[in-house]
């Protein structure tokens, strides 16, 4: 298991970021690499990070040796889709998240693999983005958190009743950020207590245990309108660019044009 010694001490909390996309996402459209994601991650005080790439792990060891390089743990992680619902699974394999299915899989890999294993909610009561809505009372045996989203402002904040249910089951609360642009990274994160050495264990046991810092502004009205628009224009069309790319290839590769 990787591990990171952690030397400074004078520094009380750690930052952590669990909801991350780079370009190296198969179903995404994002246009940053891992490595800069690194390079910010560093220069912003980020001691532990997880790339959820959506129904896969990222696996790219030189990218994980550079990270502990700079005094980051990065955790292998995917942004599963399980019956139309997005979760977050940290600290697992890719042939491990080829086998989840169901929320049944997902119950049978939290029985074999114990708390070694940490499973989140990802905005789960917002009307975009998969979410798992009113089913997360359903399954909420399959969870150890609950995120709280990035995206609220003032009346407008489904974190409330995520908020309510996590009280309710006695789950944390995470605040990341579903970074799929670099600027986007960096505000809305999670602190937790520094341990004596930081390791994937280390910060689930902090995790599920607390006491753990929430960092999530409100956003402003600039980010109102260019998350909307990225949302509901620039990311789509990203993502149809990309669909291209990669069936123009594919059929490039079969000698098919």
């Amino acid at each position: 298991m990787s591990m990171i010694t952690a030397t400074s001490t004078n520094q009380e909390w750690v930052k952590v970021d669990l909801h991350i996309h780079t370009l190296d996402d198969p179903k995404d459209a994002v246009d940053y690499s891992a490595h800069e994601l690194l390079e910010r991650a560093r220069a912003l005080g980020f001691r532990v990070l997880a790339i959820t790439l959506h129904d896969a792990v990222f696996d790219r060891q030189e990218v994980f040796a550079d990270a502990a390089a700079m005094g980051i743990l990065l955790i292998p992680a995917a942004e599963v889709r399980l019956c139309g619902a997005h979760v977050l699974v940290l600290n697992v394999t890719g042939e491990e998240i080829a086998r989840l299915k169901d929320f049944d899989d997902l119950r049978e890999l939290r029985a074999r693999r114990g708390s070694s294993v940490f499973i989140i909610a990802p905005h789960p009561f917002y009307v975009f983005g998969s979410s798992i809505g009113a089913r997360l009372l359903e399954e909420i045996d399959c969870f150890d958190a609950i995120e709280l989203c990035h995206f609220h402002k003032g009346l407008f904040n489904p974190n409330r009743r995520a908020a309510k249910v996590a009280t309710r089951f006695n789950k944390p609360l995470v605040a990341t950020s579903d970074a799929h642009r670099l600027h986007a990274f960096g505000r809305h994160y999670t602190s937790i207590p520094k341990p004596p050495e930081l390791t994937v264990e280390s910060v689930f046991t902090a995790l599920r245990t607390g006491p753990v810092r929430l960092t999530s502004p409100p956003a402003s009205l600039v980010d109102l309108v260019s998350t909307a628009y990225f949302i509901f224009l620039a990311h789509p069309f990203r993502r149809r660019r990309k669909r291209r790319r990669l069936i123009s290839g594919s059929l490039d590769s079969y000698g098919l044009r």
